[in-house]
């Protein structure tokens, strides 16, 4: 799939302060079918039972599954991710999360925002993923 670039820059030139190389854009304009997957979290999608209390990997884990389940009945696949965004609750989370993340979507080099937050919306939530692909 080709996708335009705007305004492409290096961080070089744009941060030359900073010993970083790093190839990017300002935004990306994907052609093809946007999916919009809502936020997912340690849920289990047939049950709606919360899994792995207390467990930010396991959770993490499910968030992932449940993310590669929804693209698939979408008729796309992990590697269509254009866009992620990871919500903890507590900053100490977030190797373990971006770990976990990170193994799910080894080459796929989506674009990342992480936030930290004081509540998910229930109690025994530790993360939630977001996820935008384009097929």
């Amino acid at each position: 799939m080709k996708h335009t670039r705007i305004r492409p820059f290096n961080t070089k030139d744009t941060y030359p302060e900073q010993n970083i190389d790093n190839d990017l854009c300002q935004a990306v304009v994907a052609k093809g079918s946007t999916v919009f997957l809502r936020g997912q979290i340690g849920q289990n999608l047939e049950t709606n039972e919360s899994v792995c209390i207390g467990d930010v990997k396991g959770q993490t884990e499910q968030a992932m599954s449940n993310i590669n389940q929804l693209l698939k009945e979408a008729g796309g696949e992990l590697e269509d991710i254009c866009k992620i965004t990871i919500y903890i609750i507590d900053p100490r989370y977030r190797e373990d999360v971006y770990r976990v993340v990170g193994r799910w979507l080894k080459g796929v080099h989506p674009v990342s925002t992480g936030i930290v937050v004081s509540a998910l919306a229930r109690p025994e939530w530790l993360v939630e993923v977001d996820a935008t692909a384009v097929i």
